[in-house]
């Protein structure tokens, strides 16, 4: 049994545009030195799947400079091994079909590339889920089953506003699915929802590509998964793990500081035997605490120069915090300086922000101040 992995890189940047008028989704920062698609890749790897393709679409010069040749996921291989695959554009293209803007669509962009592959199955994912997920498992329930597609599923409590950015899923006790209500309106309390991370049988996923070109079918779930309930031998697969979506810059916010006040949340992510969290190496130097610095449940990368007072921050590379500056409840990217004296509470700068001195900023938990890359204050 083969298994080789697609993850998809800029599938939800429109979530937290903030952070992605530069970058893909894939590649924004996350807990102190991570990246998004650290969590996809980190499973996949752990998993033993060592083909692993990543569709690209726009903005991804940073996800080229982190990913690189795969080696640190132990992807470098000379057969198979990281792909980063941009979208395909023929000479003859028209504007319309020039870069995809659903799942569905990408699939097809690199259809010739799935009808090459051998592997007997293929999982794909999203990077807009945080979760540290048995691969292996998913597959094995999916090929017990002998579904045709398996979806990974969640119980979670929602509210209105969370299931919009949502797929609903309704499913028997034997975990047959019944129905995928996407992005739905008016619905509460404890449901089953789609953590985007899909297994099918490889020749499945080459008809009904096929079919979408045909048909001009458009999405994944209303076009193929929808109308085929019923048809089609799908199935779920239930993940009892921690599982965080990433659907504002609020849920971004959010997610990084639980890290800080949960230690269940670290542990689940980054503390699972034999299932680490791996990212890219950077050798750099220790951080430097200078006298009359103070830090308080915090996360501080390695390079920076602390002279201020930090609390309840993430603070990534190279990070500069200046005499008698105040720090709280932010995250700040590599390289952002600050001079004297600054206070800042629920703030966001993205990397190379430089910050004057006696500047005061403060946003809230729920409308985090975001300040764009290589902004001065």
């Amino acid at each position: 049994m083969s298994v080789s992995g697609i993850i998809f890189a800029n599938l939800h940047d429109q979530y937290i545009p903030q952070l992605t008028t530069t970058r893909t989704l894939a590649s924004v920062p996350f807990a102190c030195r991570y990246r998004l698609i650290d969590f996809a890749l980190s499973n996949f790897a752990n998993s033993g799947i060592s083909d692993v393709n990543v569709i690209t679409q726009t903005n991804y010069h940073s996800l080229m400079d982190h990913l690189g040749s795969g080696k640190d996921w132990d992807l470098a291989r000379r057969v198979g091994g990281l792909k980063l695959l941009p979208p395909f554009i023929t000479a003859y293209s028209s504007n319309e079909s020039q870069i995809y803007s659903t799942r569905l669509n990408a699939l097809k962009n690199i259809s010739m590339l799935i009808n090459r592959s051998s592997d007997d199955y293929i999982v794909l994912a999203d990077c807009d889920g945080i979760c540290n997920i048995d691969i292996n498992d998913l597959v094995e329930s999916h090929v017990k089953s002998g579904a045709d597609l398996t979806i990974a599923i969640k119980r979670v409590s929602i509210t209105p506003e969370k299931a919009k950015h949502n797929s609903i899923v309704v499913s028997s006790p034997d975990g047959e699915l019944l129905d995928m209500i996407r992005d739905p309106k008016n619905i509460s309390g404890e449901v089953d929802i789609n953590i985007n991370i899909w297994v099918a049988t490889r020749t499945y996923l080459q008809r009904i590509i096929a079919e979408s070109i045909v048909r001009d079918y458009e999405s994944f779930v209303k076009d193929v998964i929808v109308r085929n309930i019923g048809k089609h031998n799908y199935r779920v697969y239930r993940f009892d793990g921690y599982y965080a979506k990433i659907t504002s810059i609020e849920d971004y916010f959010a997610c990084n500081m639980n890290l800080l006040n949960e230690k269940s949340t670290r542990d689940a992510l980054f503390n699972v035997p034999g299932r680490p969290i791996v990212t890219k190496v950077r050798n750099s130097t220790p951080t430097e605490y200078l006298p009359g610095s103070s830090v308080e449940n915090s996360m501080i990368a390695d390079g920076c120069v602390i002279e201020g007072h930090v609390e309840n921050s993430i603070i990534f590379r190279g990070v500069k915090i200046g005499k008698g500056s105040v720090v709280k409840n932010s995250i700040l990217f590599q390289d952002t300086q600050t001079g004297r004296g600054v206070s800042l509470n629920c703030v966001i700068t993205d990397k190379s922000v430089f910050i004057r001195d006696g500047v005061t900023l403060s946003g809230h938990p729920s409308i985090p101040f975001c300040i764009e890359k290589e902004k001065v204050l």
